[in-house]
């Protein structure tokens, strides 16, 4: 069931990412969330700064514009309101001619959208309706800047040539890499350099942006961080799912584990997680400084206000200390859990958790190390974490996204007689 309660830490969380992000649009914003757009704009005037953050990443104050009234009763001549209400009736005819050209315009634009909003859609769709309606126009209800457009139509030929050449210089990577998968990009830029001549030499930026767009990596040793402590007390904890991943109905099985969010400075940030086995939907989680007994309570918390209730359900987890606290124990069995924990040192044992971990820094790291600092870590990692249930395509949910998967399958169940 779609969640319908946000709390106000949600709500809030949402408006600081739509006027954080460059170039953002509630309509985005609102699809990435799986809110409805009037909600957050309703949102955005409850909790907003009044900031937006531009394409180009400035920041501007929206402006207010306060209506004047007619003027007081008694205080005009019959001419003069009539001359009034006709102007009033001309600026409504073009207000209505102009309302209704903004919704055609949006209607041929949805089509453009419907898979996010991202800012070469938003190009492509201007330069094809420039022909019906005004650029400027266009280019106010898409929300990008007419110079940024034109510089965009002005530069296709150069993209064109410069993708042609990516294209050629990808296959000369991949055949290099194929034979040794460990080069990174200054051994395979090294490699393409060696006896070519001067007009077919490459640059190792150029070649390390190619491999980045293709998905093309060498091998590079992570940095570990120790996240599972396990609790000198040895509660034993039976393991219920046998590395059994799977459940026959959602709510029935949930797996979850803390992964390190590395920061420039040399500091993590904490993530807990509480997946549901069913869907692989992302039902509760809590982000800390710490990872104290209550980080992974707030998250079986969240997970249990998401669904409403967690009573008979099994919560699998590795031998980390705050799980086999007495405190943890005692939230499970006020809300009706079960605990289930793999064998101590077996990763394998939790691998639907761990292969989680590993894919949200995978997308929102991508390239970088670490992230910058502490507050655009949370804006980034809460932004994934949500379009991770309603968006994101997952293979096991047959490429839907876990929430729609979870809608879908409840929406085909037999009813009862």
């Amino acid at each position: 069931m779609a969640r319908k309660n946000y709390s106000e830490e949600f709500r809030r969380q949402a408006v600081d990412l739509y006027e954080s992000t460059p170039g953002a649009t509630l309509k985005g914003i609102a699809a990435d969330l799986g809110v409805v757009r009037g909600t957050l704009r309703h949102w955005v005037d409850q909790y907003g700064a009044g900031k937006k953050t531009a394409p180009d990443g400035t920041t501007t104050i929206r402006p207010t514009s306060p209506r004047s009234g007619p003027p007081p009763a008694g205080s005009e001549t019959a001419e003069q309101e009539l001359v009034r209400l006709r102007a009033r009736v001309r600026e409504l005819e073009v207000e209505t001619t102009k309302l209704t050209t903004e919704r055609e315009i949006l209607q041929r634009a949805a089509k453009y959208f419907g898979r996010g909003d991202a800012l070469v859609s938003r190009f492509q769709f201007v330069a094809d309706n420039s022909a019906t309606f005004e650029v400027k126009r266009l280019c106010e209800l898409v929300e990008v800047e007419r110079s940024s457009y034109y510089a965009w139509v002005q530069a296709a030929p150069a993209r064109e040539a410069r993708a042609a050449a990516d294209a050629e210089l990808v296959m000369r990577i991949r055949a290099v890499h194929t034979e040794d998968k460990t080069c990174g990009a200054p051994r395979i830029t090294a490699d393409l350099n060696d006896g070519a001549q001067a007009g077919e030499r490459v640059n190792h930026k150029r070649v390390a942006r190619v491999m980045r767009e293709h998905g093309i990596r060498g091998y590079q040793k992570k940095r570990r961080v120790r996240t599972t402590i396990p609790e000198p007390s040895g509660q034993k904890v039976p393991d219920l799912l046998k590395r059994d991943f799977t459940a026959e109905a959602a709510n029935q099985r949930y797996v979850g584990d803390i992964t390190y969010l590395p920061l420039a400075d040399g500091s993590n940030l904490y993530l807990a997680t509480v997946i549901d086995c069913y869907s692989r939907r992302l039902v509760g989680w809590a982000l800390a400084d710490h990872m104290r007994t209550s980080l992974v309570e707030d998250a079986l918390t969240a997970a249990a206000a998401t669904r409403g209730s967690l009573k008979g359900a099994v919560f699998h987890s590795d031998h980390g200390s705050v799980y086999c606290s007495k405190d943890y124990a005692k939230l499970c069995g006020q809300l009706g859990v079960t605990q289930s924990m793999g064998a101590v040192g077996s990763s394998a044992d939790n691998a639907l958790a761990e292969s989680f971990n590993a894919t949200i820094k995978r997308e929102v790291l991508q390239d970088a190390a670490c992230w910058p600092d502490e507050l655009t870590c949370r804006r980034q990692v809460f932004r994934w974490l949500v379009r991770y249930n309603n968006r994101r395509r997952h293979s096991w949910c047959g490429y839907l996204s876990p929430s729609t998967y979870e809608a879908r399958r409840a929406a085909t169940l037999p009813t009862a007689a």
